[in-house]
């Protein structure tokens, strides 16, 4: 099981997904100006290899021009770059334990996308975020049609339609403070 260090991180999740965020397609704030980042939730997956930290990570922008916006937000670290994945770097971090952290588009990492995989075949246990061997019982995989392609949701809607397809739902906490849920991911064709 992953280790949580209660340590420090400079610069800070937040920070780094602050910047980074604006320059995404599915960003859905106001360009040139910046988001207004809190934490709202998520869950964690364990690296079969202990090598990587795995972390689906939800915010709230609530900057944005028609109210506050739910961000999915996997992330990966690293204690050393992810060769080819230049693209899906976050940023760098120093963190109080480990050192130096290379931070990546988790969308984009293939150490996620794989236990990823394996948590909606039932084959891994989502962890709780900020707890160290702590499984996470709000995170529900919901069997359905199957697929062999990892969809990741971006922009969290708590009242979407009902997802026909095999998909791992979790909750989150709105900007009002109030538990809300919707799917993070699904198996498609």
């Amino acid at each position: 099981m992953a280790v949580v260090h209660r340590t420090t991180m400079s610069p800070g999740k937040l920070e780094l997904v602050a910047s980074w965020l604006p320059a995404q397609p599915w960003y859905e704030g106001l360009p040139g100006r910046a988001p207004e980042l809190a934490r709202a939730g998520g869950f964690r997956l364990d690296d079969p290899e202990g090598e990587v930290g795995i972390e689906f990570m939800v915010v709230t922008d609530t900057a944005g021009p028609g109210g506050p916006v739910a961000y999915h937000v996997p992330l990966t670290y690293r204690g050393a770059p992810l060769p080819g994945a230049e693209h899906a770097l976050v940023g760098t971090s120093v963190h109080g334990v480990l050192g130096t952290r290379w931070i990546y588009d988790g969308a984009q990492d293939p150490v996620l996308l794989a236990q990823l995989r394996a948590l909606l075949r039932g084959e891994a246990v989502p962890q709780a975020q900020s707890a160290s061997d702590t499984p996470d019982p709000t995170v529900v995989v919901v069997p359905g049609e199957t697929g062999s392609t990892v969809t990741v949701t971006r922009v969290l809607r708590p009242h979407a339609p009902a997802d026909p397809h095999t998909h791992v739902s979790a909750t989150w906490h709105d900007a009002s403070g109030a538990p809300a849920r919707a799917v993070f991911a699904a198996l498609r064709a």
